[in-house]
Order: structure tokens, then C-alpha cells, then sequence
């Protein structure tokens, strides 16, 4: 954890700085625990009451709050976003040597340069291609053909199937699976006939893809994620799917095959979201929603249904079942008054 003046994070970041220039923080913590060497943040202000207690050395925080805080203060347009900037440049991620741990398996006719960092238990395949100041983490499996992009980081246990290539600056956490084979089955005299999968995955620039996470290869043509896709923990990407830049998926979230998902689009945790379907632009899905039909048109959509207490939650099933029962009742009365 490294130390820096207020000053300079001020300048590094464009920000507004009221207070002590020569301030010094160090570590990043919340509002409640933090004290004089550390930085803290203030986006939502639903907590804009832990500011009268606060001991921070400096808050980040927007102009219409600034006025509640009386010690150091950063000021942001957008506090989150210079949060997360601030936060990493506070707490920098360890850089990996150079070079392949003697554990490490790499085919003959592989490329890795130099600067890359191969750690224990790796296998690189034949012919893969591994970018500048790549890392490989312990345990990872890159298989023939694949190709890793320069400043990317597989952490751990991640495997990179046949063919499949990451962009620059990608960010995999452990156990990712990227090009394991796609649900392809056809029926025939009453058993499954596995469909080769003979497509790639390619994911773009600066995409992050979240532990345990599995992207399937395309049927035919390719699997593909554009650039600064952000998936999270347990995200279950079928074949054939396509996901437009700068859109962001929550954890235990399936897609199943051939959906087309637009930019900028924000996918809740625990949707289902059909086969073949297309999704445009700036698209929210709620939690736990279903989605079987395209959707044409930015927005708020969702199904999932928010919990309620039990016993109430009980009466909202009974009701349902008559909903029926009811619709049939009304359509009388309005026959009969007509």
C-alpha cells in the first residue's frame, strides 16, 4: 500500500481538491472506519449521514455534498468512477516476473514473448501466441492455436480452448472455461447425435470475465464478446452469442445460443435470456428475469418477482390460481350487460 499527497492524487485525476495540499493517505476504507491516512468516498447520498462521524483524511465526494463535509475533500463529477481510479492507483496489483516457472509446460512451436510470466503448472499448447507482459497463472491450460492479448491477466485455473484469442488488457479470474464446446446435439432414432462445435471464442480489448465462468466456442462461425464487456461470477455464455461493447452482466446470469446482445446493456443477476434472440442498445434486464422475446427498444425491462412475507406470499398463489376462474366470471357479466 503505497502513500501520496492529496495534492498529487488531485492532479493525477483532475480533481478539485479543498483542504490541506500535503495531506498524506494512504489505504482506501469507508466512511465508517476510515481515519486521517486513509481516502474514502461518498456517491450515494442515502449515506451521507456517516459524514457528521467521518474521521477520513479525505473524502471524494460531488459538488452538491461537498458543502456537508468540513475536512479534506476531492471533488468529482462522478466520486464512484474516481473512487475505483484512486483506490487502484492506492493499492496497485502485484506485477508478475517475467519468464516461465520450471513447471510450466510450453509446446516447442509456441510463442511467448519475453516479458510474459508463466507460472506453475501452466500449459501452453502448440502454436498459441502469448503478447507482452502477459500473465499465466498457476495451473492455467491455453490450448493450440489460442491466442492471449499483450496486458492480459489469466489469474489461475482458467482454460483457453483451441483456436480462441483475447484481446489486450483482458482480465480472466480462476476457473473460467473460454471454448469448451457448445450445447450442439441433433436427434435421431431416438438418441443424441453430438453436433461438431467448429467456431472460436474472440473477446475484445479490456473485457473482464468473472470466476467460474464458462463462454461455450461457436457451432460454425464464432462466439464473440466486443471490447470492455464486464461479466461476473458464474455467467454462462452458449454458443453462437454475441455481446456488443461496453455492456455488463451479472453473476448467474445464461444466454443460451445465437442471441445477440447490444452495447452498453446492463443484464441483472440470475436472468435467463432465451436462444436466438436480439437485444438492442442500452438495455436493462432486472434480476431473476426471463427474456424469450428480442427486444427492440432501450430501456427497463424486467419479470422477477420480489419476495414477500410467506404467509402473504401464500395468498398472492391462491389468488392466481382463480385468476382464471375470474377472467371467465367477468367475461360473463360483460356478455350479459351487453
Amino acid at each position: 500500500m503505497q502513500q501520496t499527497t492529496l495534492k498529487a492524487l488531485a492532479d493525477r485525476f483532475g480533481l478539485t481538491l479543498r483542504g490541506d495540499p500535503d495531506h498524506r493517505v494512504g489505504a482506501p476504507a469507508t466512511l465508517a472506519a476510515a481515519g486521517p491516512e486513509n481516502v474514502s468516498f461518498l456517491a450515494n447520498p442515502a449515506y451521507a449521514v456517516h459524514l457528521a462521524e467521518c474521521r477520513a483524511g479525505a473524502v471524494i465526494i460531488g459538488e452538491g455534498l461537498a458543502e456537508r463535509w468540513s475536512g479534506n475533500a476531492l471533488i468529482s463529477d462522478n466520486p464512484y468512477a474516481s473512487w475505483a481510479k484512486i483506490a487502484a492507483h492506492l493499492s496497485p496489483e502485484p506485477t508478475a516476473e517475467p519468464g516461465t516457472h520450471p513447471a510450466a509446460v510450453v509446446a516447442d512451436d509456441a510463442s511467448v514473448d519475453p516479458s510474459a510470466s508463466i507460472g506453475p503448472q501452466a500449459s501452453i499448447g502448440a502454436r498459441a501466441r502469448i503478447g507482452r507482459n502477459v500473465t499465466v497463472g498457476p495451473g492455467c491450460v491455453i490450448a493450440d492455436d489460442a491466442v492471449i492479448g499483450d496486458d492480459s491477466r489469466l489469474v489461475a485455473h482458467v482454460y483457453i480452448g483451441p483456436g480462441c484469442r483475447l484481446g489486450k488488457r483482458v482480465l480472466v479470474h480462476p476457473g473460467v472455461v473460454i471454448g469448451a464446446d457448445g450445447f450442439g446435439l441433433a436427434m435421431e432414432a431416438g438418441h443424441w447425435i453430438k453436433v461438431p462445435q467448429l467456431g472460436a471464442v474472440v473477446i475484445g480489448d479490456d473485457c473482464e470475465i468473472g470466476a467460474n465462468t464458462t463462454i461455450d466456442r461457436g457451432a460454425i462461425e464464432d462466439t464473440e464478446l466486443a471490447e470492455d464487456v464486464r461479466l461476473d461470477n458464474q455467467v454462462q455464455i452458449a454458443h453462437n452469442v454475441r455481446i456488443g461493447a461496453h455492456t455488463a452482466i451479472a453473476g448467474c446470469v445464461g444466454i443460451a445460443g445465437s442471441t445477440h446482445i447490444g452495447r452498453y446493456c446492463m443484464i441483472a443477476g440470475a436472468c435467463g435470456i432465451g436462444g436466438h434472440l436480439t437485444i438492442c442498445d442500452k438495455v436493462i434486464v432486472t434480476a431473476m428475469s426471463t427474456v424469450l422475446d428480442s427486444i427492440t427498444e432501450p430501456g427497463e425491462y424486467g419479470s422477477g418477482i420480489p419476495a414477500r412475507p410467506h404467509a402473504r406470499w401464500k395468498r398472492i398463489l391462491v389468488r392466481l390460481g382463480q385468476l382464471d376462474d375470474w377472467v371467465r366470471r367477468l367475461r360473463r357479466l360483460e356478455r350479459n350487460q351487453s
